[in-house]
């Protein structure tokens, strides 16, 4: 088998899955995964489709200027600058973005501080951080209406070949070494952000029963 086509396999099921749990909301979304890296190509979600359906043009080919390559009735999703960036300046294999409730509201509660720190959850593993009091920390940046200034905005922050940006009321843009390691990822932090905010909303539910 190909590797074009064990790529496109790989990322349909990683949209199946995400889409299963209702994470692309309106359309919104996009996912990428490299085919090679010399010229880069990777495959990137096609813009404007519901990515609860499948069909045969999810996906096409883009160069590292996230131009389509060859024929395609299609267009690549609005953002895939971002792919660009982190393909351009890692080893990544895979980029994962959604828009959740979850991923927003802790955007913004904590957007003004430029990130948001966890420590003491287990799920901190799936980031490779093995130490006891290990803490796992996502940037958050500006929801710039301009896909190159939005795509500034990320680079800087992409340093490894796994990682995860917050962009503000926006959505989460995560990658890792390959789709496996992307999804892992996304799954971590997206749990850490549910947790995080059940537990603002337990610990205000405690103080209040507390002054009756």
């Amino acid at each position: 088998m190909s590797i074009f086509i064990t790529r496109i396999h790989e990322l349909a099921e990683i949209k199946a899955e995400l889409a299963e749990r209702d994470w692309f909301m309106g359309t919104s979304g996009n996912l990428s995964i490299k085919i090679q890296n010399n010229p880069l190509q990777f495959l990137v979600t096609a813009s404007g489709k519901d990515k609860r359906k499948s069909t045969n043009e999810d996906f096409l080919i883009v160069d590292k200027d996230g131009r389509p390559v060859g024929e395609t009735n299609v267009k690549p999703s609005a953002e895939t600058l971002l792919h660009c960036e982190i393909y351009e300046r890692s080893n990544a294999g895979c980029s994962l973005h959604v828009h959740t409730v979850a991923n927003n509201v802790v955007s913004e509660l904590y957007g003004d501080e430029g990130k948001v720190v966890f420590k003491g959850q287990e799920l901190i593993k799936a980031f490779g951080r093995w130490e006891e009091d290990a803490e796992w920390e996502v940037p958050i940046i500006d929801n710039y209406a301009e896909i190159p200034r939005l795509a500034a905005a990320l680079a800087p922050y992409v340093k490894a070949d796994q990682g995860a940006v917050l962009i503000r009321n926006h959505g989460i843009t995560v990658w890792g070494k390959d789709g496996f390691e992307a999804k892992k990822v996304l799954e971590a932090c997206e749990f850490l952000f549910e947790y995080h905010l059940a537990l603002l909303q337990a610990k205000a539910n405690l103080q209040a029963i507390k002054q009756l």
